[in-house]
C-alpha cells in the first residue's frame, strides 16, 4: 500500500469557501509548498518541482481511457455558469474541456497558463489588467479565441434587465456571479475586433484581479444563435442594449444546457477550447471526453477519460473491480480502511483540503427565518465536536471544529479572526440553554426541523443522525430529508424546500469570493441572508489591496455571521484520494479543483 498523506496547503488569509472564484496565490511563489504534491503515482511519472502542473516534456497521446469519478450527481450541461449547474460536480468534467488564463496549484497557488495566455497589472492607479492571448489559441472549430469572446463574457457578468423587488439589478445573463462585473470593470474589457490583447480597467483595486478572469464561450456562436452578425453582438454589449441582447442571454442561459440527460448538445455548437471535447453521455451512468485534436497546447496524456456517475459509498468497490481507475470518495473511516485493504494495487493519498462543511438556516421561509433564540437554541444542540471526533479525526488526527467561514483552522490567521469573532458559545452542546431559548421564542415544540443534502452521503447520513439525537432533546424535530435532488435545478436548495442545509463550500484561498454567499442579494446566498454590517464590510474589503485591511473586515464579517447566525461551521474536509497504482501523474491538491485538476496529465505504466 503506497500511503502519502499531504501537507498543509500554503494559502492567504481570507481563504474562505465558494465553488466559484476561488483562490489566491501562495503567500510566498518563490518558495510554494511542493511538500502538498508529491505524489506522481504508484508506479512513477514526472515528479513535479513545484505545486503547479509538472513539465511532462514531449507528450504522446497514449490510445488508452482512464475512468474517474467525484460523486454521483449527472452531468448538466456544456454551460457550468449558471447558478443552478456551477458545482464541483460539474466542473470536473467541463474542466477538462476549457483552457483559461490561469488554475490553481495543489496549495492553492495561482499559475499562468501561458500554453494559453498571460496577464499583468500594467497600472495601479487606476488598476489596469492587460491579458495577451497565446496567438494559436483557437476554439475546436477553428474560430481564434479573441476580445469578443471576453467582451461576451464580461456583458454575462454585468447587464442587468432592470431591478428585482428588492432593488438589486435583475440579471439579463443567468451568470452564477449575478452582475459583480458592473461595478468591478464598468466600461468592459478594452480591444479591438479580433484581437488577442485586450485590458479590463478596475474601479476600484481588486485583491482577486488573477481570478476575475479566466475561461470563456465562445461569441461567435452565442452570435449565430441569436440571430446577429458577432460585430452586432459587439455593438450591443457595448451599448448595453438589452432588447438587441435578449435573444443573444436566452441562448446563453438555455441554449448550452441539456434538459433531457444523456441527449449530447450539438458539437457544432459547443466547441472547446481545453484539451478534451465531448464524446458521448449515458444518462445516470458517465461521460465521455476524447482527446481535442485541435488543441494547440501539450497534448494530453491519455487519449480518452471517462467519468462515471458513481456514489461515494461505491467507489472504492469500484476502484476494486476495476471500473475506475481514480476516485476522490468521501473521506469516511470506512472509506479509509476499505481503501488501505486493497494491498499496493491502490495509492492513498490523504490530507487537509480548503473545503468546509456548514449548516446554514433557511431565511425566506421557516420557522428560522425571523428567529435569532430559535437559530441560537438549534446551535447550541448541534454536537459539533462529537460529529469531527467520531467521522473526522479517525482520518485526520489534526482535525478541530471550524470556528469561522473565510480562515481554515491550519492557516496562520485563524487563531487571530476566531478570537476576535467568536467567544466559544456553541463550542459544548447546551440542552438546558438550547431548551430555554425555545421556550422564549413562543414556539410550541416539537419544532420540525428538515435537514436537506445531496445523498446518498454517509457521512453527512450520520451528521444528521447526531444532530438528530442530540437536538431531539432539546424541542427540535429533526428530520432528514437528504436527497439525490439536493443541488439540481428546482431541487431542495434552490426551492428552499428545507429548514437547514448541509452541504460544503470548496475554496482555494480567495480573498473576496465569500461576499457572493453572504451578502444580501447575492447568487449563491441561497438562505437569503441579509445584514447591513456583512454588506459594508464587504464593500470596504473588495476595495483594496491593503492586506490588514482584509483582515480586519474578515474579523467584522465573521462576528456578524456568529451574532446573527447566518449558519454554523462545522470542520474542514479531509481529503483523500485513491488511484490504481499503474495510474502515473495523480496528484492530491486542497483546492477546490479535485485530483481531477491536471486530468490530461493521466497515464497508465506501460
Amino acid at each position: 500500500m503506497n500511503i502519502r498523506r499531504m501537507a498543509a496547503p500554503v494559502a492567504l488569509l481570507a481563504s474562505g469557501a465558494l465553488v466559484l472564484s476561488a483562490c489566491t496565490a501562495s503567500e510566498d511563489p518563490e518558495t510554494p509548498n511542493t511538500s502538498s504534491s508529491t505524489s506522481t503515482g504508484g508506479t512513477g511519472g514526472v515528479e513535479p518541482t513545484d505545486t503547479g502542473k509538472a513539465d511532462l516534456g514531449e507528450v504522446v497521446t497514449a490510445d488508452d481511457t482512464i475512468y474517474y469519478t467525484l460523486g454521483g450527481e449527472e452531468w448538466l450541461g456544456y454551460n457550468g455558469n449558471t447558478p443552478e449547474t456551477y458545482s464541483t460536480y460539474q466542473s470536473v468534467v467541463n474542466d477538462r474541456m476549457f483552457s483559461g488564463f490561469m488554475y490553481f496549484g495543489t496549495d492553492g497557488a495561482i499559475y499562468q497558463d501561458e500554453e494559453y495566455g498571460t496577464f499583468e497589472v500594467t497600472s495601479e492607479d487606476p488598476m489596469v489588467v492587460e491579458y495577451t492571448l497565446n496567438d494559436a489559441a483557437a476554439w475546436s472549430d477553428g474560430e481564434p479565441i479573441k476580445y469578443e469572446d471576453y467582451l461576451l463574457e464580461w456583458a454575462a457578468r454585468s447587464i442587468a434587465d432592470g431591478k428585482n423587488e428588492d432593488g438589486t439589478p435583475k440579471p439579463l445573463f443567468n451568470h452564477v456571479s449575478g452582475t459583480d462585473m458592473a461595478e468591478l470593470v464598468p466600461a468592459g474589457p478594452k480591444g479591438e475586433a479580433g484581437a488577442k490583447t485586450f485590458s479590463y480597467e478596475y474601479s476600484a483595486p481588486n485583491p482577486d484581479y488573477a481570478l476575475q478572469i479566466t475561461s470563456a464561450f465562445p461569441a461567435h456562436i452565442v452570435a449565430q444563435e441569436a440571430g446577429m452578425s458577432l460585430e452586432e453582438l459587439v455593438t450591443a454589449i457595448q451599448e448595453k442594449d438589452v432588447e438587441a441582447l435578449r435573444p443573444a442571454a436566452e441562448f446563453w442561459n438555455t441554449g448550452w444546457l441539456s434538459p433531457t440527460p444523456g441527449e449530447l448538445p450539438d458539437p457544432a455548437l459547443t466547441p472547446v477550447s481545453g484539451p478534451y471535447k465531448l464524446s458521448a453521455w449515458q444518462a445516470g451512468q458517465s461521460v465521455t471526453l476524447v482527446a481535442n485534436e485541435a488543441y494547440w497546447g501539450t497534448p494530453p496524456a491519455t487519449k480518452t477519460l471517462v467519468y462515471r456517475f458513481v456514489a461515494p459509498e461505491a467507489q472504492v468497490q469500484a476502484l476494486e473491480n476495476g471500473d475506475l481507475d481514480v476516485i476522490e470518495p468521501q473521506a469516511t473511516v470506512d472509506t479509509v480502511k476499505q481503501i488501505e485493504g486493497l494491498g499496493d494495487a491502490v495509492s492513498l493519498l490523504t490530507g487537509e483540503s480548503l473545503t468546509w462543511e456548514h449548516l446554514d438556516f433557511n431565511f425566506n421561509a421557516g420557522v428560522f427565518a425571523d428567529s435569532l433564540e430559535l437559530r441560537e437554541a438549534f446551535a447550541m444542540c448541534v454536537p459539533r465536536q462529537q460529529i469531527v471526533d467520531n467521522l473526522v479525526k479517525p482520518i485526520d488526527p489534526n482535525a478541530s471544529v471550524m470556528n469561522a467561514r473565510e480562515v481554515f483552522p491550519f492557516q496562520e490567521n485563524y487563531d487571530e479572526v476566531v478570537s476576535a469573532a467568536y467567544d466559544g458559545r456553541y463550542d459544548e452542546v447546551k440542552l438546558e440553554d438550547a431548551k430555554a431559548k425555545i421556550a422564549a421564542s413562543g414556539i410550541e415544540t416539537p419544532i420540525k426541523v428538515r435537514i436537506g443534502y445531496s445523498a446518498p452521503n454517509q457521512r453527512r447520513t450520520e451528521e444528521v443522525a447526531l444532530i438528530k439525537s442530540s437536538c431531539d432533546q432539546a424541542g427540535f424535530e429533526i428530520e432528514d430529508v437528504g436527497n439525490k435532488d439536493f443541488f439540481a435545478p428546482g431541487g431542495t436548495l434552490e426551492s428552499g424546500d428545507y429548514e437547514v442545509a448541509l452541504f460544503a463550500w470548496a475554496g482555494s484561498g480567495q480573498i473576496t469570493s465569500g461576499e457572493n454567499i453572504y451578502a444580501t442579494g447575492r447568487p449563491q446566498n441561497y438562505g437569503g441572508f441579509s445584514s447591513e454590517t456583512v454588506d459594508e464590510a464587504w464593500k470596504t474589503l473588495i476595495s483594496t489591496l491593503d492586506e490588514s485591511v482584509h483582515l480586519e473586515q474578515t474579523k467584522i464579517i465573521e462576528k456578524a455571521l456568529w451574532d446573527e447566525l447566518y449558519g454554523i461551521p462545522v470542520f474542514a474536509h479531509p481529503g483523500v484520494v485513491a488511484y490504481d497504482s499503474k495510474i502515473q501523474n495523480v496528484r492530491d491538491t486542497a483546492a477546490q479543483s479535485t485530483v481531477a485538476w491536471n486530468a490530461e496529465q493521466w497515464v497508465r505504466a506501460s
